[in-house]
């Protein structure tokens, strides 16, 4: 604690008494252990964003380690890759087939659904598969 023992604790309790005076000291003492005890809860709570942190960034990386999640900037394999050749200047963009499927012909537009429902029925409560 500081490195004070305890006769260096009465004699600061003692100073304390005499400069306070014995009416002061008890509500001095209250506010004193509210002020440590607020900030013990705030370092507790901290310690434990950071512990929470820590391991959701863990489970994160062993979730992309194990494939079993993409990173945010990596496309699907079954993405459809939109290329306008036309000069604009927007740069490609890429849309999933699932969300593509109304620009698709009728007959591929069944496929696209009987797949998104298998896909949805082998995983249902799976939600990187939805």
């Amino acid at each position: 604690m500081f490195g004070i023992g305890m006769p260096e604790l009465l004699l600061i309790l003692a100073i304390a008494l005499i400069v306070i005076g014995p009416n002061k000291l008890p509500d001095i003492a209250r506010a004193l252990g509210r002020g440590f005890a607020e900030f013990r809860k705030a370092t507790d709570d901290l310690k434990r964003s950071f512990s929470e942190e820590v391991n959701t960034a863990e489970a994160r990386d062993r979730l992309l380690q194990e494939g079993k999640i993409r990173s945010p900037g990596h496309a699907p394999e079954d993405a459809v890759v939109i290329d306008d050749s036309a000069g604009a200047s927007e740069p490609a963009a890429t849309a999933p087939a699932a969300e593509s499927a109304s620009d698709a012909p009728a007959d591929q537009k069944a496929s696209l659904s009987e797949t998104k429902t298998e896909a949805s029925q082998s995983h249902p409560k799976d939600p990187v598969h939805d």
